[in-house]
């Protein structure tokens, strides 16, 4: 009827044959996971629990990495010009206000009597430090960590803007305490050059008309220093000297202090955060300290002296943040690298185990001969 018939023709040759069926159903262009990938087990699943949290934890150490930012030191020539130097300190002298002489005296002949314009208040040793345990009683936390942590940009900036420049007061004496030490605390304007910064006793190291010569007996140069700096007045920024106290029982004895004075400039990169607006920058200084004590023969002075030089290169100190799509890019890294290093880890494991549990039934199987014992096939 369709007339194929009459030209020899069937309908069969245009249907689907078997063989060429077959291989089309075979082929996938998207091959699928083995069923053996795709069980669920115990470990598999321990171990997906263990790779996300993982990921998790180093993700989060990225991100608190990304919001504190990195430091970077830079030394250059300091091209600045300036012509003077703020000296801060606070120290206490185990002996009488009247009995002590404080001057300062620099490379280009100034000299400044600093007696003049800092404070002396009449104290007690034991106000401050308690010598035996070796502590101060003001103030806490005054170690190596405290000075360390004072060198970041992040804690500096937060110190400036919540401190107060202005030093604490001296405690009060009781009713019937006898001062036995002297205060000498306030800030100085003086050259930013080579200087000395003396304390000595009342006519001695310098010979003046008004000052009358004290008696070798009242000589004790035991003291506490609780601020020594340079530059802007930053009471809670640690320096090397502060919170430290010397105790010598001898009454001629000389103590010296050397002082290189760095010009530090702490900066933050500008950021979105509120608290991190009020101040991005401050100039201040670093010093490192050498020290040495002896005692002196009754010809030489002694004292406590502090003698400062100032090098000339500023150091710049900044804090750096990174951009968001940067850290979007180690997080990233992070997961994925977490993922595939663990999907490998569990792959040879699981390899690792099969090789054993083979060995193990190869090793059970045996041949059991007519007088009853067993052997293995290899044998």
């Amino acid at each position: 009827m369709n007339g194929f018939a009459d030209h020899g023709l069937s309908e069969d040759a245009f249907g689907e044959k078997d063989n060429l069926a077959g291989g089309l159903r075979s082929f996938d262009a998207f091959p699928k996971t083995k069923s053996t990938y795709t069980r669920r087990s115990s470990s598999g699943g321990y171990a997906t629990i263990v790779l996300f949290a993982l990921s998790a934890l180093l993700s989060f150490s990225e991100l608190r990495r990304w919001y504190a930012g990195h430091e970077s030191h830079l030394f250059s020539v300091e091209k600045g010009v300036s012509h003077e130097l703020q000296i801060n300190l606070d120290i206490v002298v185990s002996m009488q206000c009247a009995d002590l002489h404080v001057n300062v005296q620099d490379a280009s002949g100034d000299r400044i009597l600093a007696g003049d314009l800092l404070t002396k208040d009449p104290t007690s040793g034991s106000h401050w430090v308690d010598v035996d345990k070796g502590v101060f009683k003001l103030e806490e936390g005054m170690g190596i960590e405290e000075q360390e942590r004072d060198t970041h940009v992040g804690h500096v900036l937060g110190e400036v803007r919540s401190s107060k420049r202005k030093f604490k007061r001296t405690p009060k004496l009781g009713r019937r305490e006898q001062a036995s030490a002297c205060r000498i605390y306030g800030s100085l304007e003086g050259n930013k050059v080579q200087g000395d910064f003396h304390i000595t006793a009342r006519g001695h190291g310098y010979q003046e008309l008004t000052n009358q010569h004290l008696d070798h007996s009242f000589f004790n140069f035991s003291h506490i220093i609780n601020e020594l700096s340079f530059g802007p007045l930053f009471p809670s920024i640690q320096n090397p000297l502060d919170k430290t106290y010397a105790v010598t029982e001898q009454n001629f004895y000389k103590y010296q202090y050397y002082c290189s004075i760095v010009p530090t400039v702490y900066t933050r990169s500008p950021s979105p955060h509120p608290s991190n607006m009020i101040s991005t920058s401050i100039f201040t200084n670093q010093y490192a300290v050498t020290s040495q004590s002896h005692s002196t023969p009754e010809r030489s002075v002694p004292g406590i002296f502090f003698k400062f030089d100032i090098e000339p290169i500023l150091l710049t100190i900044q804090e750096q943040r990174s951009g968001f799509m940067a850290l979007l890019v180690r997080v990233v890294n992070v997961v994925s690298g977490v993922l595939v290093g663990g999907g490998w880890s569990y792959q040879l494991v699981g390899w690792a185990r099969e090789v054993m549990s083979g060995r193990q039934k190869r090793k059970s199987e045996g041949v059991l001969h007519g007088n009853g014992s067993l052997q293995d096939e290899d044998e």
